[in-house]
């Protein structure tokens, strides 16, 4: 059990820092259901995936830094790619995806299986931009080849 009677305290950083305080389950359920009731979000990303069977697959995550004015060569990955932007803007055009779209900060997009990534470039060309890339193919297939 937590100590209820521990003040709030200053650490060596000088950050306020707040003793953890028990919730009973029950009272961290309801107030957990009145947040989602009160501010409903949608999902952040839906899209169709491919009618592939998993069986010997595997996910592989991978950080992605682009430098301002990054521009990446045109490429293809085994299996599908769904990509996460944690920092920046990025400019993309995936084959069969129609033209070339901004993604920002907190947005996904998705490459299927067979699609070359044609445009892959930083927005902008003074500040940097990073992706969270998670890339599902077979086993012991190369993830990422040239275009």
């Amino acid at each position: 059990m937590f100590d209820r009677s521990e003040p709030p305290r200053r650490t060596g950083r000088g950050r306020l820092y707040t003793p953890p305080t028990l919730v009973p389950p029950s009272m961290a359920r309801q107030t957990a259901a009145s947040a989602a009731s009160t501010n409903p979000r949608g999902p952040v990303f839906q899209h169709d995936l491919p009618n592939v069977t998993l069986e010997d697959w595997e996910v592989t995550v991978n950080y992605v830094d682009y430098a301002p004015g990054r521009v990446g060569a045109p490429h293809r990955h085994a299996g599908f790619v769904l990509v996460y932007v944690l920092e920046g803007a990025v400019i993309a055009k995936i084959s069969g995806q129609g033209e070339e779209r901004t993604y920002t900060v907190g947005q996904m997009f998705y490459e299927q299986p067979g699609a070359t990534h044609e445009v892959s470039k930083n927005a902008s060309q003074t500040q940097p931009a990073r992706l969270l890339a998670m890339i599902f193919a077979k086993k012991g297939s190369t993830l990422t080849t040239p275009a």
